[in-house]
């Protein structure tokens, strides 16, 4: 059936207390089960596996994907499965919608473990102890909780503002539960098939599980030569510098650099090609002009002047030139300053996402007894743990990380004002500028405090955190506003998403990114690597080394590298915003392109071009390709990635453990 929602002219001529009896008498379901035990325990475990896939991406590639959709898609299977079995009752609409919000919210708490956290393990070289990571970070994502509760009641109740990817989420279930049942459970199948053919492949190319299957399980160690288990290799370009090396073939090089020190490799990687498909086409080219345009230009023509060059380590060892190097010591800069440009043009350039703080009209309740007092979070719970959540965050930020108590504090109130900010764009265009809003905190606190570099970091990453969870739970919340769930237990069911995103994703950070070394101890040294580039946290570090060092002790070239970035991220942006989205170049995406490692930005740029390419010869709908291609887009490169990621994680899990 149609979602019920008011006309434009009742949400502008409608007092809030009209549009909550409205939504009260004609939209609320207060007799349907919703966060039941099981659904609290399907979405804690849903939301534990979709943050640590999540996690395993933000690694590779910076960026944090939406679970939403997927858990919405998995619980719907798995639960009409169970009830054609007859083992359990069939799951309700509301359920699923509190399964999603948990597993939503389990999916983002692993944006500071790949940032700013990340970032300032990098800068100072310690490694935050995991009990710390997990209590900072679970205390300062219920502080976001808290500050969205009051702005819930303005933005969805009274304004009515869309949230896009929130509104999909309801879509979808409402469509799963009133007469697309077997579209929903198609594109499950097509889910579960994509991740068996991507976790398939990623078997065969990693070596702890040919390890576990061919030395502990068939133990071919006792009747063959091999010391090391064979795996096919996930550089295809593996084997042709084999036969090269063999053969005293030619091996590519530019300007007498060989390709394979700039990072230049042909890599089949599943869940970059799922991530390309969730791209798009013109967001992956961008990436991907940026990856060519520094590794295959800059990079090799800097390399010849000597601003890339080898050097020797403090305890003698010589680093040689490689992509992390090219990075490190020179185009992580202009690759920064198109992403900081980039995020803040479009920042500024929608003045609407202001109009939250400065509209006249009151965000407390109308005059009047509140329709809705018995089932929303009363005010009085973030009157009283803003506060308290507030000194408790401010106390662990000093503690754990060094900040002074005075920064610590003073940065709030700007945090604060951000998150409104950050919220009412996620609520008009799902798109949370936690990037550019923690740059602005970063750059802030480092005018004040240039010399410690937590005094910078940690509050800007507070800043993505608090934003990014209250911007995600209100959007959470819009698609139980639409088909007449609790709030109340829609912010419960955010706050064990909470607990489950913490839980999963700490012990697996340490797992893949910081593993013991022969000593048994852990660096950050190992936070960078061939297999995750890590390219949020090094551009939240070239940030607060910038604001350290100052910007004198750079090259020349890369000073110069910056103003021709800084000037064309506002030419991008000013024509992208001019053009309303046709113009195809991103500056943020082209300085994604910069920092990656050129090989995952073909593979996105591959799989982006896979499913346009496919969308463009199946546009009509009513046809399989059409279903799969198009409709089922998502579900594709969920299980890509998916598949991937799970398979990654376990190998990294195996090498660790034998």
């Amino acid at each position: 059936m149609a979602i019920e929602q008011l006309t434009d002219e009742q949400i502008a001529t409608w007092s809030r207390r009209q549009k909550d009896q409205w939504w009260l008498t004609r939209v609320y379901r207060g007799d349907m089960a919703q966060l039941t035990l099981r659904a609290a325990i399907t979405g804690f475990l849903l939301g534990g596996v979709l943050s640590a896939t999540a996690l395993y991406i933000a690694g590779k590639t910076g960026i944090t994907i939406g679970v939403g959709v997927t858990s919405v898609i998995l619980a719907f299977a798995m639960f009409r499965g169970l009830a054609a079995a007859g083992l359990a009752p069939d799951y309700t609409i509301l359920e699923n919608n509190a399964t999603q919000s948990i597993a939503t919210a389990a999916g983002y708490m692993v944006t500071p473990l790949v940032s700013g956290l990340a970032a300032y393990m990098l800068v100072t070289g310690r490694v935050v102890p995991w009990w710390q990571m997990m209590a900072w970070n679970t205390f300062i994502s219920i502080l976001g909780v808290l500050l969205a509760f009051p702005m819930k009641r303005r933005f969805i109740n009274e304004d009515q503002l869309p949230f896009p990817e929130g509104r999909a989420a309801g879509v979808v279930l409402d469509a799963l539960y009133t007469g697309q049942e077997a579209a929903g459970l198609f594109k499950a199948r097509l889910l579960a098939a994509a991740a068996a053919i991507s976790g398939g492949w990623q078997l065969l190319v990693s070596d702890g599980w040919m390890r576990l299957l061919q030395f502990k399980l068939l133990r071919m160690d006792r009747w063959t030569r091999l010391t090391e288990p064979f795996h096919l290799q996930e550089r295809l370009d593996t084997y042709f510098y084999d036969l090269a090396a063999r053969y005293h073939l030619w091996t590519p090089k530019i300007l007498g650099t060989d390709i394979r020190q700039l990072g230049l490799r042909l890599t089949l990687d599943m869940a970059m090609l799922g991530v390309g498909g969730l791209m798009g086409i013109r967001v992956a080219t961008s990436v991907l002009l940026g990856a060519v345009v520094n590794f295959a230009v800059l990079a090799p023509i800097m390399i010849q002047r000597g601003d890339i060059a080898p050097y020797t380590a403090p305890d003698g060892s010589v680093v040689a030139i490689s992509r992390g190097e090219i990075v490190n010591q020179w185009a992580l800069w202009w690759g920064v300053t198109m992403m900081v440009v980039g995020s803040l043009v479009s920042l500024v350039a929608k003045p609407e996402l202001l109009t939250g703080l400065f509209r006249a009209k009151a965000a407390s309740a109308d005059a009047g007894e509140d329709p809705l007092r018995d089932i929303e979070v009363p005010l009085w719970v973030s009157y009283v743990g803003v506060p308290i959540f507030s000194l408790l965050g401010g106390w662990l930020t000093h503690e754990f990380f060094g900040v002074p108590w005075l920064l610590a504090f003073v940065s709030l109130p700007l945090i604060f004002v951000l998150t409104v900010i950050c919220t009412n764009s996620m609520a008009l265009t799902s798109w949370t500028p936690t990037g550019a809003l923690s740059k602005i905190t970063q750059f802030t606190m480092g005018a004040i405090d240039r010399v410690n570099p937590a005094s910078n970091l940690l509050p800007a990453t507070m800043t993505a955190e608090i934003s990014s969870n209250a911007a995600n739970l209100l959007s959470d919340i819009k698609p139980g506003y639409m088909l007449g769930a609790k709030p109340r237990q829609q912010a419960i069911g955010h706050v064990i998403g909470i607990l489950a995103g913490a839980a999963a994703s700490t012990p697996l950070f340490f797992l893949l990114f910081l593993p013991k070394g022969a000593d048994g101890t852990r660096s950050p040294a190992t936070l960078v690597s061939e297999q995750f580039a890590m390219p949020s946290a090094l551009q939240w570090k070239g940030v607060a080394d910038l604001i350290t060092n100052g910007i004198s002790r750079l090259p020349t070239s890369a000073i110069y590298a910056m103003l021709v970035a800084a000037v064309l991220a506002v030419v991008f942006e000013t024509l992208r915003i001019r053009t309303k989205g046709r113009f195809p170049l991103s500056a943020v995406s082209i300085g994604l392109g910069v920092v990656l490692p050129p090989e995952s930005c073909f593979a996105m740029w591959a799989g982006a071009m896979l499913f346009w390419w496919q969308g463009s010869r199946n546009p009509a709908a009513g046809s399989r390709a059409h279903a799969i291609w198009v409709e089922g887009a998502e579900s594709v490169c969920a299980g890509l990635i998916s598949g991937a990621a799970l398979v990654g994680i376990g190998n990294a899990i195996l090498n660790a453990l034998m």
